[in-house]
């Protein structure tokens, strides 16, 4: 075969150069500005009575991001705020990274002990606190050596004590609303922290890049096929994996955020009514409420909603349940440090032929991955080769991509582990079915998904074992119609004790956030191997039988 006639340096790299013209970082910061220019009368925040434009919108961001740098935040400080779904959170999204700072969105069922871990970990500066929150901030702040600033969110329906020397509003006021901003030098520069417990007790802090969230916030938009101006309902907490990249979203596509500090079914179908909501997200729990929801109660809508969901597979049956209601489910898979869902069922027509049961399990399945990852596989982790795609053969769930963390916050042997033979490990065991979908088998062993949020199972047997009474403990995820999973837990008692079933239970929740406290717990002689080793497989086939 004849060669290419020349044979010369790459014309490509001559003269061709990267400049301000040419190349700026990505960052979804920049997706404001575009709907404060373009739209800046059009809604983008309703909460209870006040309706907030883009315009109106950009300015308390660019107020937040010059009050915190007339303080002394500059880049790479972390600044956490501690509140529900409320515009302050919203507007955090922006106004701290517009600064170069980090974002902490805290989660708000934490204990004292897991807020007090955070913020010294991640060395906070300063702290936006709603005030509901007041007690257990303050318990946090107690343990602290070193305090960050605080600042209190003082919404009229929040109640609870101020614990700083300054509040949301007056500190806005010290800003100035047209104070200019720089994206980052390198898109590679922290946005946001978000801490997991993982499959240990103590938290882990998860790093997001600017890149990575411009590029998932782009990836809602295209998987989800939304189009301009949405009408979202925050029914998924800001502080989950930055809600799911969906502040930024919104931003680009000009959206309206329907804000509400809590939530009912009711509630949820009388927004949907009363704002003409056409998307929401949230875990399969919120699904319940909805499904469970009296008829008369029910919204009244004359085009579908569209719900996203993810966390422990929502039932085929009740998938189908809700369809009937006219909402349009979407199944989506992730984790913390994949900026949220990384993977989505996408919908293929031919499946419209199905029976209704049939399709409400092909869209149960976690999926394909998102469009702005570049790879995803079930691996056998010791080979590292891709399992057979034939629906039965199982391996771990393996990511690689721009929308992968940058790794642990002062945690570089974790980070080691989980980017080893250059995939990130999940821990999550998987099939993938003969189609290329991905069907999520089991949860990491140690990891309960309720209601949404991690739970460790390691945290709630550490806390089980501080009761004298208690010789051994092992826990692990239970079904829940409500929550997902909840922890169930087998426990074996010392000699002669008379603890039961409830005492045990209230007194975990004495020791920790509620949400991680057993719903079960069964006394009983706990499976070994021969070396010893609690068998947790038999313990999740008891717990099948509780549910």
């Amino acid at each position: 075969m004849q060669k290419a006639p020349f044979d010369s340096d790459n014309q490509y790299e001559q003269d061709l150069d990267q400049g301000a013209a040419n190349y700026q970082p990505l960052t979804p910061l920049g997706f404001l500005d575009r709907a404060a220019d373009v739209y800046p009368d059009h809604p983008a925040i309703i909460y209870e009575a006040e309706t907030r434009t883009w315009q109106q919108t950009r300015e308390r961001c660019r107020r937040l991001a010059s009050a915190l740098r007339n303080i002394g935040v500059k880049k790479g400080d972390t600044v956490s705020v501690m509140a529900p779904n409320t515009p302050a959170s919203y507007e955090a999204h922006f106004g701290i990274p517009m600064t170069g700072a980090v974002l902490n969105a805290l989660n708000t069922r934490l204990d004292s002990g897991g807020i007090e871990f955070i913020l010294r970990h991640a060395q906070v500066s300063v702290l936006l606190t709603d005030t509901a929150f007041a007690p257990v901030i303050a318990k946090a702040l107690e343990g602290l050596e070193q305090r960050p600033i605080v600042i209190d969110i003082d919404d009229p329906a929040a109640g609870g004590e101020r614990l700083g020397t300054i509040e949301y509003e007056e500190f806005l006021a010290t800003g100035d609303p047209q104070a200019a901003w720089q994206p980052p030098s390198d898109e590679w520069d922290a946005i946001s922290l978000n801490y997991t417990s993982g499959t240990t007790g103590n938290p882990k802090g998860v790093v997001y890049h600017h890149r990575g969230a411009y590029l998932n916030a782009l990836s809602n938009v295209t998987g989800w096929e939304m189009a301009h101006h949405p009408r979202y309902l925050w029914t998924l907490p800001m502080f989950h994996c930055n809600g799911w990249c969906f502040p930024w979203t919104l931003a680009a596509i000009a959206g309206t955020s329907i804000c509400t500090r809590s939530f009912t079914g009711p509630s949820i179908h009388r927004s949907i009514t009363d704002h003409h909501v056409t998307h929401l997200c949230g875990a399969p729990i919120v699904l319940s409420m909805i499904l469970n929801t009296p008829t008369a109660d029910r919204c009244n809508t004359s085009n579908p909603v569209k719900f996203m969901t993810a966390a422990a597979p929502p039932p085929a049956a009740i998938l189908q349940q809700v369809e009937a209601m006219g909402f349009d489910i979407t199944h989506v898979y992730g984790l913390t440090e994949t900026y949220g869902p990384a993977v989505m069922c996408a919908w293929k027509n031919q499946w419209n032929e199905q029976q209704p049961l049939e399709r409400a399990r092909l869209k149960s399945r976690q999926g394909v991955r998102y469009h702005a990852l570049d790879h995803l596989d079930v691996m056998d982790p010791d080979t590292m080769k891709p399992v057979p795609r034939d629906g039965k053969t199982v391996g771990e769930v393996m990511f690689r991509g721009n929308i992968v963390m940058r790794g642990y916050l002062k945690n570089p042997v974790q980070t080691r582990e989980s980017f080893s033979d250059g995939w990130f490990h999940s821990g999550d065991l998987a099939v993938m079915d003969p189609d290329g979908y991905l069907r999520i088998t089991d949860r990491s062993k140690d990891v309960i998904i309720s209601g949404g949020e991690n739970i460790s199972s390691i945290e709630v047997e550490d806390t089980l074992y501080l009761h004298e009474d208690v010789l051994e403990a092992a826990v692990v995820a239970m079904d829940d119609e409500k929550w997902g999973e909840t922890p169930c837990a087998f426990v074996k008692l010392r000699d002669g004790s008379t603890l039961t079933e409830g005492q045990l239970i209230e007194w975990c929740r004495g020791g920790m956030a509620h949400f991680k406290c057993p719903t079960r717990v069964v006394f009983t002689e706990l499976p070994k191997t021969s070396t010893g080793k609690i068998q947790k497989f038999a313990l999740r086939k008891q717990a099948e039988t509780l549910c």
